[in-house]
């Protein structure tokens, strides 16, 4: 973590409340899931909260993105951080956000309020990567290739079990359920950035099989979600599935490993 970022001035709970009703419905849902996600980028905000088909074109819809994020962060409510996605040139289509404390206090979020701090690139990259798969989702919900039924991202995703030796905690990066057609699709969410070795890759795993064999998800939804492995290219995606093939020990079919461009493809395929 680096130094703390810029935010505006102590606000009174009287002028939190103001704020608060002077904000649109969309400026409230760009709150609501830079929250959920903990870091997104301008170009994600305007996938989902500023769409081609409400505005007359991308030029239109980039000038509407900057309008509104130049506002929210004015007022304190969002933070930008130091780190741009593109470098300088990207200007603020690389801007990478956070929500600010005065955004949890209009959120009313419970817990401490704490100044944010500036994180460093490999949790960044992971965090944006994450928020990417589900802006993704999000979008092909919007077209109607899918329906959105659930989501969560962490902490909300993890899961806590008992076994042999003693409790245990997973902590998938997402947890999706998609309709597609007459289906209902459930998948456990995987992001790798190739920056973990393989046998670490497979310990992951293996703590799935346990949550798998020890039956709380088929207990409380009836079914056990995929677990989809969400790689950067196929290189790391076929050296994924060779080590989990060579385990031998993990539970067939309950695996797939796709690269993010692939994503929302993989992920509504019923077979």
């Amino acid at each position: 973590m680096r130094g703390a970022l810029s935010g505006r001035s102590y606000v009174s709970a009287q002028g939190v409340t103001r704020l608060r009703s002077q904000l649109s419905e969309r400026d409230l849902g760009i709150l609501r899931q830079v929250a959920e996600l903990r870091l997104m980028s301008a170009r994600q905000i305007q996938a989902v909260h500023f769409p081609p088909s409400e505005h007359l074109s991308e030029l239109a819809a980039m000038r509407a993105r900057q309008r509104v994020l130049m506002r929210l962060i004015r007022d304190g409510l969002l933070v930008a951080l130091q780190r741009r996605i593109g470098g300088v040139r990207a200007g603020s289509a690389g801007l990478v956000l956070a929500l600010g404390p005065l955004g949890q206090r209009v959120l009313r979020l419970e817990g401490a309020r704490q100044r944010p701090y500036e994180p460093g690139g490999r949790f960044v990259d992971h965090t944006l990567a994450v928020s990417q798969l589900i802006v993704d989702v999000t979008v092909a919900g919007c077209g109607g290739q899918l329906d959105l039924l659930d989501w969560q991202v962490e902490p909300a995703s993890w899961r806590a079990f008992g076994d042999l030796g003693g409790r245990r905690v997973l902590r998938p990066d997402a947890f999706l359920a998609l309709g597609v057609g007459e289906y209902e699709l459930r998948w456990f969410i995987e992001i790798d950035r190739a920056t973990e070795s393989l046998p670490t890759v497979l310990r992951k795993c293996q703590l799935y099989a346990g949550y798998y064999q020890a039956g709380v998800e088929q207990s409380r939804s009836g079914v056990f979600p995929r677990v989809c492995w969400v790689v950067p290219d196929e290189a790391r995606a076929e050296r994924i599935e060779r080590a989990i093939v060579r385990d031998g020990r993990l539970p067939d079919g309950l695996f797939v490993v796709t690269t993010g461009a692939q994503a929302v493809a993989r992920l509504q395929a019923v077979t």
